[in-house]
C-alpha cells in the first residue's frame, strides 16, 4: 500500500534546480522533492506521496496522523526494511537473507 505520510522537513537544499529537503516520517528520514509545494519552509510539516511534498500540514495533524499509523502498523509497511519483508513474505528468517552484516552493508 502507498500512503500519503506527514512528515517535518529537516533541511532544504536545491539539487540540479529542483528544491530537495531531507524530511523525517516520525524517525524514518527520507529525500523528498519539494517543487509542488515550493514555499514550505524547514520545520514545516507537509503530507508526502511516493517522494513529493504535495501539502502542507499543521503540527498538531501530522502528529496525530503519525501516531495512528504507528498504532496500525502502517509506518513499518511503508517504511519497513524491504529485506526483512521479502524475508518474511518468502517464510524465511531476515538472517536468511544476509542478517546484520548485509544490512549494515546497505546503511
Amino acid at each position: 500500500m502507498c500512503l500519503a505520510v506527514p512528515g517535518k522537513v529537516l533541511d532544504i537544499e536545491e539539487r540540479d534546480g529542483t528544491r530537495m529537503a531531507t524530511v523525517d516520517f516520525g524517525g524514518v528520514v527520507k529525500e523528498v522533492c519539494l517543487e509542488y509545494v515550493p514555499d514550505l519552509q524547514v520545520g514545516e510539516y507537509a503530507i508526502v506521496h511516493v517522494g513529493f511534498a504535495l501539502q502542507r500540514l499543521d503540527e498538531d495533524s501530522a502528529r496525530q496522523t503519525l501516531a495512528l499509523f504507528e498504532e496500525l502498523g502502517l509506518l513499518q509497511e511503508e517504511f519497513g526494511d524491504p529485506w526483512e519483508a521479502a524475508a518474511a513474505e518468502a517464510g524465511a528468517a531476515p538472517a536468511a537473507v544476509g542478517g546484520d552484516t548485509a544490512r549494515e552493508a546497505r546503511k
